[in-house]
């Protein structure tokens, strides 16, 4: 079995740097509260299983194939997305003793990676490309969707404690609105990108 190690982690390693809406969610948590940001991170790694499983199985492949199933997933998980970054941008000017507690943290990040097509259309689109034609499919699907999982568990691992640095910066309250009003601005800007794709 020769599998495209060399290319498929390169190519994995900048899928997973660049930031999108898990990385947003996920940071928009940890600056607040390390525990949160770890929940977030679980929910998300959580999605990504999810994803991982399904593109293994080929059931992702079946949606991505009928284009009035995608355009659903496009529209669910962009109005999730859009939901977060207003809710985001409404507490973003209050005290955060005032503001309302985060609740279902590992839900929200689970969904936010669910309903993000990106992450479906990555795990088609990447994993089929490294698979050697000559061997066992599912094999190589599995072993390939495990990396990709476990990669982003490394990334998560990383950035979660280096958010609670960038959180005593925002202990300033006028820096955390800006902050959290480039959260929000940065999720509603990723909502409508989902949709434009």
């Amino acid at each position: 079995m020769h599998i495209a190690w060399t290319s498929f982690l390169l190519a994995l390693v900048v899928i997973t740097v660049v930031p999108g809406p898990d990385f947003v969610l996920v940071m928009g948590n940890a600056v607040r509260s390390f525990r949160k940001g770890v929940e977030a991170a679980l929910g998300v790694l959580t999605g990504l299983l999810v994803h991982g499983t399904l593109a293994t199985v080929g059931l992702s492949a079946l949606v991505a194939a009928a284009p009035t199933a995608l355009f659903v997933v496009k529209a669910i998980g962009a109005a999730y997305l859009a939901y977060i970054g207003f809710m985001t941008l409404r507490t973003a000017n209050k005290p955060l003793a005032e503001q309302p507690q985060q609740k279902n943290v590992f839900l929200r990040g689970m969904l936010c990676d669910l309903l993000n097509p990106k992450v479906m259309l990555t795990f088609l689109s990447l994993i089929p490309q490294a698979m050697d034609p000559n061997a066992a499919p599912l094999p190589q699907a599995a072993l390939l969707s495990a990396v990709t999982v476990g990669v982003f568990a490394v990334f998560w691992v990383i950035v979660v404690p280096s958010a609670r640095q960038l959180g005593r910066l925002l202990s300033r309250p006028r820096t955390r609105a800006h902050f959290e009003r480039v959260c929000g601005t940065a999720l509603i800007g990723l909502a409508a990108s989902v949709l434009a794709t």
